[in-house]
């Protein structure tokens, strides 16, 4: 089981970097990229898709057909329905949803961006977010993606993952270290 899972991780990563380069090649990577996040999104919201694309009875000829028909009603870009059909004949598309995540994330590092997490107890404007991406941004001398995640548990304040660097202001962390500090003592 190990080999296939490690396969398939070492598949992903081919199968988007192909992808990518036939992108920049063709100078689409950014309309492509944005017709991959809504494919994500459609993929993450029907399940009729998500059973399609797992289902392994179907066959090529079905799954082609209906990947051009996917096409034509959101306006796919033409290389990127050759590369699905592609997948599908390569008998890979079981693993197209984690293909599409990891040329998003290819997109991003040939940018530059960095990518960070946010999690906070309550939730954050949009506003709020993107100056706190910008004010990361400037620190790190770098373009940050931040990913925002609500988490009641912190209690109030947030905490901040920049590759290695964390910054903890939580209610929670605080209490913590309170707690600690007393069984110490």
């Amino acid at each position: 089981m190990s080999k296939n899972k490690s396969f398939s991780e070492t598949s992903v990563g081919r199968y988007s970097l192909a992808l990518y380069e036939l992108a920049e090649e063709s100078k689409e990577v950014s309309e492509i990229e944005k017709q991959v996040i809504s494919l994500i999104d459609l993929i993450n919201n029907s399940k009729d898709l998500d059973f399609f694309i797992k289902n392994p009875t179907i066959k090529k000829g079905e799954q082609e057909k209906i990947i051009h028909q996917i096409s034509e009603k959101f306006n796919l870009n033409q290389l990127l329905t050759k590369f699905l059909c592609y997948l599908i004949s390569k008998r890979r598309f079981f693993y197209v949803e984690k293909i599409l995540l990891d040329f998003i994330e290819t997109c991003s590092k040939k940018r530059g961006e960095i990518k960070a997490e946010l999690i906070a107890a309550k939730d954050m404007s949009k506003d709020e977010i993107k100056k706190l991406e910008n004010d990361l941004g400037n620190s790190f001398e770098s373009k940050i993606r931040l990913k925002f995640r609500k988490d009641p548990s912190l209690i109030g304040g947030l905490i901040v993952q920049v590759s290695s660097t964390m910054i903890d202001t939580s209610l929670k962390n605080k209490l913590q270290k309170i707690e600690n500090n007393m069984i110490e003592a």
